[in-house]
């Protein structure tokens, strides 16, 4: 059994790393798995963002560029209609549009409106002057150069970690194309657009009131602008070259003439891009820059920013289900420093950012992170932990079916041998008294008749005693291998008592043991006659070999029928008893009590097994029971007919 163990030791060593490493690598690739899935469906949150962004850049960069007046003439048509953006926008996040004009002037389609405006609207013109002047004041600070930044603020490091951790897609489409890093959620370049003359005089609509201020600001380019647009109203401004459409008008034509030819007249604008500025911590102007002849107009939109990331945040995140174990924070950034931010989701207590997102221009200010405390894990995980289990609990099972059955056999086999031992003891036993006795015999030591009676009952106890022995022997090894033959008959017990007296009442004498008979009344039942006598004697051997010490040499057999039809017999003795943990082991094959009486008597350890066969056999069952004083009690069950008639 050690070298047993010792081998099981080894073998669940053995198995443990390919199954350790096994398991390793399984959980690792869920890992990555559950982290390349959850990154798939966070950009694709992201991506959404992304994409509302851009319709709303496309929008805009699509305005015609005398939509910043009250009435402007839509493109393919002739036809001045009133401006959309003279009215509230549609967007909670947007304060208002204006046109920032070469000298600096402010010009806003609301403000043409404030005669019949609600107080709201004159509040909103208000604030939308106080963008421009600061817009200006700035301007003139920073000395913001002109034309399209050559560089603009690089991505974040979403790109490296797309490449180092595959997404979910990439196992069904290629997605490489689709990371590529935009610079513009727009038009990435500038672009020029056909203007007609009527479409660039009415940009500059407050010109003349802006002459009338008298502000000594910017004067050479009030005085170029205004030498400019007076060109246009009267006419002298040839189109630009080359453009098939255009008609020269010399000054000597009359106004109506100029004023017809001037209709007809074709520009070329210029139109850049939006691009953001941060006006406060709270407003960016986000604009586009028309130039038109050296003269540079800037249109565009004031964006309200803690209105903007909110606006995001409850659109494209808080009523997803990802928002229910993660945490979006937008950061409205300037310099690389955080000037407004809002957090929206489950409270995280990482603060490690799982993605970060920062949006192409004109958004290049607005940056998006995702935390996640615990990454909600995949179905396969469960399934993988069942198995695991399942797969240790059936190792872990097999190992002590091998250690129970290694274990049985093993103390089968030292019950084999004690019972080859006990057998060669016990027969020895009678032997050597038949031959002391018939030695005795043969030298005349048995002087008188009744002492040499005496002499050939002993020798005849000691010849049944060894007789029963031999066949205990032989009928255990046929009923092992199922090849005893029973002759079942139906009669009463009274036969079968009597030829258990008839063996076993000289033993019962020498042992001053007294065999009391309780049966019912012309009992009646379906048994093998020799096997019961079997049983029986084996019985009352077992108590005598176990009670010689008892205060009370009495045994007593008892037989009726139980009320459900089945015979009921039992042995009981006045002895010391069996111990709890051995009355359903004393049946099995070669088993002994292990205590000082059991050292002390002799024994084979297949008495009671026999019994057990024997009415198993004939459809009965056995147990053993202690007596509520001393003793105990061995229970026979056998039903009325055997199942082997």
């Amino acid at each position: 059994m050690k070298r047993l163990r010792t081998y099981m030791f080894l073998f669940c060593v053995a198995i443990s790393l390919p199954i350790g490493y096994f398991v390793f690598r399984t959980y690792q690739s869920l890992n990555q798995e559950e982290t390349a899935e959850l990154r798939f469906f966070a950009e694709t949150i992201f991506q959404e963002m992304e994409k509302d962004l851009a319709d709303l850049v496309i929008r805009e960069e699509g305005r015609a560029i005398d939509e910043y007046n009250l009435f402007y003439t839509p493109r393919d048509s002739q036809q001045r209609i009133r401006s959309p953006l003279s009215t509230l926008s549609d967007k909670p996040f947007i304060l208002g549009y204006l046109q920032n004009n070469p000298d600096g002037s402010f010009q806003t389609p609301m403000e043409e409106t404030l005669g019949k405006s609600t107080d709201d609207l004159s509040y909103i013109v208000g604030k939308l002057k106080d963008v421009n002047q600061a817009f200006n004041l700035k301007q003139s600070t920073l000395q913001l150069k002109e034309g399209m930044p050559k560089t603009e603020a690089p991505m974040l490091s979403e790109t490296n970690q797309r490449q180092q951790a595959p997404v979910f897609a990439d196992k069904y489409i290629d997605t490489q194309k689709s990371r590529k890093k935009k610079s513009s959620l727009g038009q990435e370049e500038k672009w020029r657009e056909q203007v007609t003359a009527e479409q660039a005089l009415s940009l500059a609509q407050s010109d003349k009131k802006n002459d009338a201020l008298g502000d000594d600001k910017d004067t050479g380019i009030k005085k170029e602008n205004a030498s400019f647009f007076d060109s246009l109203r009267s006419g002298r401004l040839n189109a630009p070259k080359g453009n098939e459409r255009a008609v020269v008008v010399s000054e000597s034509e009359a106004h109506t003439d100029a004023a017809i030819h001037l209709s007809k007249k074709i520009f070329e604008a210029e139109v850049a891009p939006l691009q953001s500025m941060f006006i406060s911590k709270n407003e960016i102007f986000v604009f586009r820059r028309v130039m038109i002849n050296n003269s540079i107009f800037r249109q565009g939109f004031v964006l309200l920013v803690p209105q903007f990331l909110k606006y995001i945040s409850e659109t494209h995140f808080d009523h997803q289900p990802m928002a229910k174990f993660s945490n979006l924070h937008l950061s409205a950034m300037e310099k690389g420093k955080e000037i407004c931010g809002h957090t929206s989701g489950s409270s995280s207590g990482s603060s490690k950012n799982f993605l970060i997102r920062q949006f192409p221009r004109p958004f290049s200010f607005l940056t998006a992170s995702l935390r996640f405390e615990n990454i909600p894990p995949s179905a396969g995980r469960k399934t993988l932990g069942i198995m695991l289990t399942l797969t240790a609990l059936v190792i872990l099972a097999g190992l002590f079916a091998i250690h129970q059955s290694a274990r049985t056999i093993n103390d089968m086999s030292e019950r084999r041998q004690a019972f080859a031992s006990s057998v060669t003891h016990e027969l020895k036993t009678p032997l050597t008294n038949i031959r002391l006795y018939i030695e005795m015999l043969e030298n005349g030591i048995a002087r008188d008749l009744e002492r040499e009676q005496e002499y050939y009952r002993i020798l005849g106890s000691e010849s049944s005693r060894l007789s029963r022995l031999i066949n205990n022997v032989l009928e255990f090894s046929k009923l092992d291998r199922k090849t005893r033959l029973f002759n079942l008959e139906k009669g009463t017990f009274d036969n079968v008592i009597k030829d258990v007296q008839d063996a076993m009442q000289e033993k019962l004498n020498q042992e001053g043991f007294t065999l009391n008979i309780e049966k019912e009344p012309s009992l009646e039942f379906q048994y093998d006659r020799e096997v019961m006598v079997q049983i029986l004697i084996n019985l009352i051997e077992n108590s005598l070999k176990f009670s010689k010490h008892a205060a009370s040499r009495e045994i007593l057999i008892l037989a009726d029928r139980h009320h459900h039809g089945r015979v009921t017999i039992s042995v009981s003795d006045k002895g010391p008893g069996i111990p709890e943990k051995a009355l359903k082991k004393i049946f099995d094959d070669f088993y002994r009590v292990d205590n000082t009486l059991t050292r002390t008597t002799g024994g084979t350890g297949i008495g009671l097994s026999l019994v057990k066969k024997f009415v198993t056999a004939l459809g009965g069952k056995v147990h053993a029971e202690n007596n509520n004083d001393a003793g105990c009690r061995i229970v026979i069950e056998l039903p009325p007919e055997s199942p082997r008639s």
